[in-house]
């Protein structure tokens, strides 16, 4: 099934935007408003909602491609393998790079918020500042930035007070939901209700059901379909099943199985798409005895990964880096931990376990039902570690129980090892490199390390993206290879299943998803 992709520049004033030496064009068009036999698309989730709409207050994925049906962002990234560092405009009409610490932005007029605001230069200055907050929970940028507003449509993104080159929002621009100023300015209002400028606006919570409806202001024309039912359903089966009886239009996170169910069934189709998620094994770094490099590289060459991927079939592809191929900065890294017991076995007895006698009981967490095949890799992951003398307890969980688990917190985090995929929709790698890595977010791993600290800190103050990229595949690969704060067990490949008769959707790697040209009859 072939997706077009919505374009967002207008074709009588064609925009382009230069990174490394390409330059990207994209041409716009409207949609004419949705004709009556349209009607609403039944979405089902697997993975449930945080109850606070304030986009920087969670690092939940299903709330993440819930926003992207209803905030605007000032660029969108399609992140394809053979493209990954694109661009194209959405809220914005251009970006400049005046300066190391100054990147402008010149704004699309004429957009509404769904309250009926206008849009303009102080929504991008109040949601930058804001969201780069050091308090937010979502902790998705390289720092504090201030926005200078120099009219109503150009806004300048200022590092300089802070320190790093404005050229990292380049890419992270496609990622931050445009939210109003007003909204930013009232706490409760703000994490109450989604108000953005997309194609869809909230209308109402039913229980797992976010209804959205069309929103006929929308700055590409208005939907064809009248709205989107967005519903939670955790369970893997369930979701498939209500596709095939005609309850959903679209559903995701299919396994292996369930793809051929679908594909022996006239009336459906499948998209499959390699993914901005990588799968990892995170290790508690803060605590032992993972604060040891050594035994998690005991643990690393333990793991026959080729095994992971009969597992998954379709859903995986091979991993060596601690990014997916779509980021900028994707390498297949030389000296990746590869399965080797005999390498896993020395590097236990040069931390003091031989063969893993005197290591206390491990927890490995998994959660069951979002993740395809995590109960069962998972199982074959415990069956290799206690083949090398780990003693390990494998505890699978429910979403909801899992999600508590999954931060480090002080003293360490729950377990020992949690199994927890990161996708986030913008080729920026420092979403996932010093988010994880960094001792100033360290997120799961609980990691502080000073020269991982040095190598993160280098590559993120490098202004030429030529060097920077260098810098990330020469020297932060390989520091991650040998010290293992995470091992990347696999690239999720994303696996939508829909009717024939929805068309016109476009998925994003993460899985975020443009339905405003979709048909749905």
């Amino acid at each position: 099934m072939k997706f077009d992709r919505r374009q967002f520049l207008r074709s009588s004033a064609m925009a382009s935007v230069v990174l490394g030496g390409s330059m990207i064009n994209r041409g716009f068009f409207s949609s004419p408003a949705f004709a009556a036999e349209n009607r609403p698309i039944n979405f089902l989730s697997a993975e449930n909602l945080t109850g606070n709409w304030d986009p920087t207050s969670h690092t939940t994925l299903g709330q993440i491609n819930l926003e992207s049906f209803v905030f605007g962002y000032l660029t969108r990234a399609p992140m394809t393998p053979d493209n990954p560092d694109e661009i194209v405009f959405e809220l914005a009409e251009s970006m400049t790079l005046l300066d190391e610490h100054r990147l402008e932005f010149k704004l699309r007029q004429g957009v509404k918020f769904h309250n009926g605001e206008p849009f303009t230069a102080n929504d991008v200055k109040a949601t930058f500042e804001y969201a780069s907050g050091p308090d937010r929970p979502a902790a998705w940028y390289p720092g504090q930035c201030k926005v200078d507003v120099i009219d109503d449509h150009t806004a300048v993104v200022n590092t300089s007070e802070f320190g790093y080159p404005a050229s990292l929002f380049w890419f992270l621009s496609a990622f931050l939901p445009i939210m109003s100023a007003k909204d930013v300015a009232d706490p409760k209002t703000l994490s109450s209700r989604p108000n953005g400028t997309g194609a869809f606006k909230f209308v109402e919570q039913a229980g797992n059901t976010t209804v959205l409806a069309a929103n006929e202001d929308f700055l590409g024309g208005a939907p064809k379909v009248p709205g989107i039912n967005f519903t939670f359903v955790g369970d893997a089966t369930t979701r498939m099943l209500s596709l095939l009886s005609g309850e959903a239009d679209i559903i995701e996170r299919l396994e292996g199985e369930q793809v051929e169910t679908i594909r022996s069934k006239e009336g459906f189709a499948i998209n499959e798409a390699v993914s901005v998620e990588n799968k990892y094994l995170w290790f508690r770094c803060s605590k032992p005895p993972f604060n040891d490099w050594r035994l998690r590289r005991a643990v690393a060459h333990s793991i026959d990964r080729e095994l992971i991927l009969e597992i998954l079939g379709v859903s995986g592809t091979a991993s060596n880096a601690w990014v997916s191929p779509v980021k900028f900065g994707y390498v297949d890294t030389p000296n990746y931990p590869e399965y080797d017991p005999e390498l896993a076995q020395k590097f236990l007895a040069d931390a003091g376990y031989p063969g893993g006698e005197g290591l206390p009981k491990l927890e490995y967490i998994t959660s069951v039902g979002f993740y395809p095949k995590t109960k069962e890799y998972g199982e074959i992951i415990t069956a290799l570690l206690q083949e090398q003398g780990f003693d390990v307890e494998f505890s699978a969980m429910e979403i909801a129980a899992w999600a508590d688990r999954l931060y480090d917190r002080p003293g360490g985090g729950p377990g020992h090892m949690i199994d927890c995929g990161w996708a986030t929709g913008s080729p920026e790698p420092d979403l996932v490199l010093r988010t994880h890595f960094h001792s100033s977010s360290k997120r799961i791993t609980g990691i502080e390390d000073p020269e991982l600290d040095a190598v993160l800190d280098k590559e993120r103050n490098e202004t030429d993206p030529a060097e920077r990229k260098r810098v990330i595949q020469e020297e932060v690969m390989p520091m991650l290879a040998d010290k293992v704060p995470s091992l990347s067990l696999f690239t999720s490949v994303f696996i939508h299943a829909m009717r024939e008769e929805l068309q016109g959707i476009y998925i994003y790697p993460n899985g975020m998803m443009d339905a405003s040209d979709a048909t749905n009859t």
